[in-house]
């Protein structure tokens, strides 16, 4: 058994901030495992090969959901990164931080070190935004973020029009002052390829003779003393191997694969663990819970101008994006198809925004359900205008199948298991369609195809809404963090209640969901963790 000062599981979007900032000064030895392995690959680079990726059998868990009730038994797909860089090498690149009041929130909660103020010198140090630093962003961090507006597809032009025309505000910067407005997404890329915790963080720190990443190492249960972690067994091909921490174990795998290993280790619901054979070493019922998740919904459009679909459809269309891409680093396949962006209040009685926007110069059909098939659009010039909520109120859980620690887990999301959730996706729909009914956004649709002209009275809006909808890949709170360890899995200092030498440091410790993309905020909880765990150990 290898001896490290520290122990870090998954090497995702918080996973690698750790490595990089636990060994930066030479003082310590950590151990990064990874369940997957290189992110040395075409579609991960390559910042539109996120299609691919998506449903990549190397590359991704692919995990399936329970069937949704509220979506009318339809299963969710839930790609997650298996891969160094974790999610952050397969997602869409959307830089988002969320809104103040979702970590003012979090102080509330009982948090203290987690408000805005706290937390923001976290997302400062992270980020090299290319638009330059100010007193809300910084500039010299790992992860870059660029200002694509002047790339993107001309149709941009008519949505920010059509959006202003329908009573929002032109927003330069979603991660400045204020969240609320319609603009142009920053995306992570640098210098035409993706920039991943894996690139930004984790491979300036290979070098390091203290660092150990340790890849195809699947993480089978955490070693105990009593009540103390002490170490990690995995599997590695046909090899069971441990490593221990002298120090601590730290799990940064995911809003899916943290709560499970903590259920396989026996820290979880004992009836849970004693159902499966698992001797409980530590009685924790809110591992699992609390599961938070964003979903929406498209309007498909087809377009009286041409779109991506007329660039990426024909082979000779991708044959000179390809070719552009090859020589410039540049043209469609060096973004997001997800350009437009917005946040908006679906009623005048919201404090704060709880709506986003996307704007897709794209259209495509999901033969399986989340999968986007980017390089391949359909046959006809077609665009997408979605919506996601910010603060969905429905909750659900998930839940070791059996003691065998390659066996999905059972993934329970529940969504709209609310009348506030349906209510406010339905105030988002008729936001959608007041927004095609502008002028800019007349002068490019051809038809709505989907949900299509008959969908009209909210009780039809309402079944498109439960028929399409779908998750936008952001799950968390299965592991959130709190004061009170029957109503949380970590204090704010992220360790696990009643258990010594373990914590979470990824977005399971979110107690509630932050306002878009996650991440950006997984990326700083890495970065407030790292500062948290060498703060107690110095």
């Amino acid at each position: 058994m290898e001896d490290f000062d520290y122990v870090i599981v998954g090497a995702g979007s918080a996973g690698c901030v750790l490595a990089n900032r636990l060994s930066a000064d030479g003082k310590y030895t950590v151990a990064l495992l990874e369940a997957g392995g290189s992110d040395l690959n075409f579609w991960v680079r390559m910042p539109i090969g996120y299609g691919k990726a998506f449903y990549h059998d190397t590359l991704n868990w692919k995990y399936l959901s329970e069937p949704v009730p509220g979506f009318g038994g339809r299963q969710s797909y839930w790609p997650r990164g298996k891969v160094l860089g974790g999610s952050s090498s397969i997602n869409a690149m959307v830089f988002i931080r969320g809104q103040a009041a979702d970590f003012d929130g979090w102080r509330a909660l009982g948090n203290p070190g987690w408000g805005f103020a706290d937390v923001l010198p976290a997302f400062k140090r992270m980020e090299n935004n290319l638009s330059g630093a100010d007193a809300l962003r910084g500039t010299g961090g790992p992860i870059t973020v660029t200002n694509i507006e002047n790339v993107v597809h001309p149709l941009c032009e008519n949505y920010l029009a059509g959006g202003i025309e329908a009573g929002l505000t032109r927003n330069p910067d979603f991660n400045g002052a204020t969240q609320e407005g319609i603009g142009i997404y920053q995306i992570t890329t640098q210098n035409g390829f993706r920039c991943s915790t894996a690139t930004a963080y984790l491979a300036p720190a290979r070098k390091r003779a203290n660092l150990r990443v340790i890849k195809a190492a699947h993480a089978t249960r955490i070693l105990f003393e009593g009540k103390r972690a002490t170490g990690v067994e995995y599997r590695q091909g046909a090899e069971v191997r441990q490593v221990r921490a002298r120090r601590e174990v730290i799990l940064s795998a995911g809003a899916v694969n943290t709560p499970q290993l903590l259920q396989l280790s026996g820290v979880g619901d004992p009836d849970l663990l004693k159902r499966h054979g698992i001797a409980v070493v530590h009685a924790a019922d809110q591992v699992g819970r609390n599961l938070q998740d964003h979903i929406g919904f498209d309007h498909l459009y087809a377009s009286r101008r041409p779109t991506l679909n007329d660039v990426l459809r024909p082979w000779w269309g991708r044959l000179a994006v390809g070719l552009r891409y090859v020589l410039t680093r540049s043209g469609p396949l060096s973004l997001s198809v997800n350009q437009g962006g917005g946040f908006f209040r679906t009623g005048p009685e919201r404090t704060r925004p709880n709506m986003q926007l996307y704007f897709s110069p794209i259209s495509y059909t999901r033969a399986i359900p989340g999968r986007r098939a980017l390089m391949s659009p359909d046959p006809f010039s077609g665009f997408l205008v979605g919506v996601s909520n910010c603060h969905p109120t429905s909750r659900g859980d998930l839940a070791i199948r059996s003691a065998d620690p390659f066996t999905a887990p059972k993934i329970q999301p529940n969504y709209l298991a609310t009348d506030e959730d349906v209510q406010e996706l339905l105030e988002a729909a008729h936001f959608l369609r007041r927004l095609a009914a502008t002028g800019p956004m007349r002068a490019i649709i051809e038809h709505e195809i989907r949900p299509g002209a008959d969908i009209l009275d909210d009780e039809a809006l309402i079944a498109d809404i439960r028929e399409r909808s779908g998750s936008v890949f952001h799950p968390c709170g299965t592991a959130a963090m709190g004061p009170d360890p029957a109503t949380s899995v970590v204090d704010p200092r992220l360790r696990v209640h009643g258990l010594d030498g373990l914590r979470v440091v990824d977005a399971s410790i979110f107690p509630r969901i932050t306002s878009g993309n996650l991440n950006a905020p997984t990326i700083m909880v890495g970065e407030k963790g790292a500062d948290l765990i060498l703060a107690d150990a110095g």
